[in-house]
């Protein structure tokens, strides 16, 4: 596949901008102007100014000497620079690659695209429609190299559409300014008698880098295709990405669920080709009105099965507000891991960790009720209950330590913070009879006890702890320890529950 690019050209992008805003600026002279050098100068002009005689670089008082009544607003010297990273951001429903090409200008690498509008004359169509329709005036064309591309925008004649391979035919009859070239080095040409670029690209190159430098030769390069130049996307690239271009806007969740189900086939196909599983993806859905709606989802182990992932989209589909029609869907998947396909034992029971079906349970429980709400828990080495476990960072840690007082029986729900309570107990080393919590009083029918743990000397001074297991008459079991010594300063909490 040959590379092809195009080139955005914004011959009043500021005032463009200024007249969306002013609509009745659109049918009047209007222009922008600054300072410079003590004297007030033309920025940038409108369509009607610009048919007037008015230019770029124009003292302003001449402007209102050949207009008087010329609309003139201040310049705003950041303004080209973000509406250039917007409309970038925006067309990158026609190519994932789109750069900008200050002041005026976005390229875009459109290499595999154009075929999905039905070719590169519908495809250039297509962008001139929705821009023109969002208020900006533009010229677009399309060749086999940025150079080219940039010089046909802005000096070519219609049709802009330069065929594959015709890089030098393209050239012959374009001006020297569509080289890029520094404007010292174009006035020469001209001096020269060099008003196309055919007059002198078959001159020796030795001469031409000798009279005009290494950097003529380098542009010529670029227009040419002998030199590679590359284009800074305005967003990273991702590369697990699939595009869905729709022919006509999608307004309906039957739709979107299409156009989700086809991604996802493209996508895990190719993650199955290489060996890989997804572990976080995100579904973007541009909108005709510019705007970018996406769900994400996220999984607890690598996985490629279409059916499971759908189903975690799908939980999020309704949040997706289609207003007018979407007319771009992009599956992203940022991050992925290996996933080697594990071979299924004949007799062996299924089960555990490494069973698939658990990591898809927990995957649908995290979308539907919140990430928050699942935990894994694994055993740390420490003798004091509240940190002799700790959180798991994933469903696939492995072990760092097996000791986790199996000899000893332990609550399922253990409080981070033990809860004081009020109890009554006879003599010392007794259980208590009776314990107060949270205003309610448990009579104890049953207890066990003392378990005897130590305070962990090397981390913090304190006094032991002396567990009691617990029954009340709802037959509700309790984990309940007195600090320090019964007979010296003591107090009771409440540490857990067995059921």
């Amino acid at each position: 596949m040959s590379a092809r690019f195009v080139s955005i050209w914004f011959p009043h992008l500021s005032t463009d901008w200024f007249s969306l805003r002013q609509p009745h600026l659109k049918k009047l002279p209007f222009v922008l102007r600054t300072s410079s050098h003590g004297r007030m100068v033309i920025t940038s002009t409108n369509v009607v100014a610009e048919q007037k005689g008015i230019s770029k670089g124009m003292p302003l008082a001449d402007a209102k000497a050949i207009i008087p009544e010329l609309e003139i607003i201040d310049d705003q010297s950041d303004l080209p620079l973000k509406l250039l990273n917007r409309l970038a951001e925006w067309c990158i429903r026609f190519t994932p690659i789109v750069g900008i090409d200050s002041p005026d200008g976005l390229l875009l690498d459109v290499s595999g695209c154009p075929h999905l509008w039905g070719g590169e004359e519908d495809y250039l169509a297509d962008i001139v429609k929705k821009l023109q329709n969002r208020g900006y005036d533009v010229r677009v064309a399309i060749a086999d190299t940025i150079g080219i591309a940039w010089g046909m925008a802005r000096f070519g004649k219609e049709p802009l559409i330069v065929e594959k391979e015709a890089n030098l035919e393209a050239l012959l009859f374009l001006p020297p300014e569509a080289l890029r070239l520094e404007s010292e080095t174009i006035d020469r040409l001209h001096k020269l008698g060099l008003h196309e670029i055919g007059q002198f690209i078959n001159m020796p190159r030795p001469s031409l880098r000798r009279r005009f430098g290494p950097q003529f030769i380098s542009q010529l390069d670029k227009a040419l295709g002998y030199q590679i130049e590359m284009i800074t996307p305005v967003q990273p690239i991702e590369p697990y990405q699939e595009r869905l271009p729709c022919i006509e806007s999608i307004a309906t969740l039957t739709g979107i669920e299409i156009a989700l189900k086809e991604l996802l086939k493209k996508l895990c196909l190719r993650l199955v080709q290489e060996q890989k599983g997804l572990r976080t993806a995100q579904f973007k859905c541009y909108r005709v009105d510019g705007k970018v709606e996406q769900i994400a989802i996220e999984t607890n182990s690598p996985s490629l099965s279409m059916e499971h992932l759908f189903k975690l989209f799908e939980i999020k589909l309704s949040s997706i507000e289609p207003d007018l029609g979407i007319e771009l869907f992009v599956l992203e998947a940022p991050k992925v891991e290996d996933h080697l396909p594990k071979q299924k034992k004949l007799w062996d029971a299924s089960g555990g960790l490494e069973d698939e079906r658990l990591a898809e349970l927990i995957d649908k429980l995290s979308v539907k009720f919140g990430k928050e709400c699942i935990n894994r828990y694994v055993p740390d080495e420490h003798y004091w209950p509240e940190r002799s476990f700790k959180p798991a960072s994933s469903l696939q840690e492995k072990l760092t330590t097996f000791f986790w007082c199996e000899d000893k029986l332990r609550p399922l729900q253990v409080l981070k913070d033990p809860e004081s309570i009020v109890v009554a107990a006879p003599i010392p080393d007794y259980p208590p009879m009776l314990f107060r919590y949270k205003g309610k009083v448990h009579k104890i029918i049953k207890a066990d006890g003392p378990e005897r743990i130590e305070q962990e000397w090397w981390i913090q001074q304190g006094q032991h702890r002396d567990y009691y297991h617990v029954e009340d008459e709802e037959g509700r079991r309790y984990w309940l320890f007195r600090l320090g010594h019964y007979d010296q300063t003591f107090q009771w909490f409440i540490h857990g529950f067995f059921s």
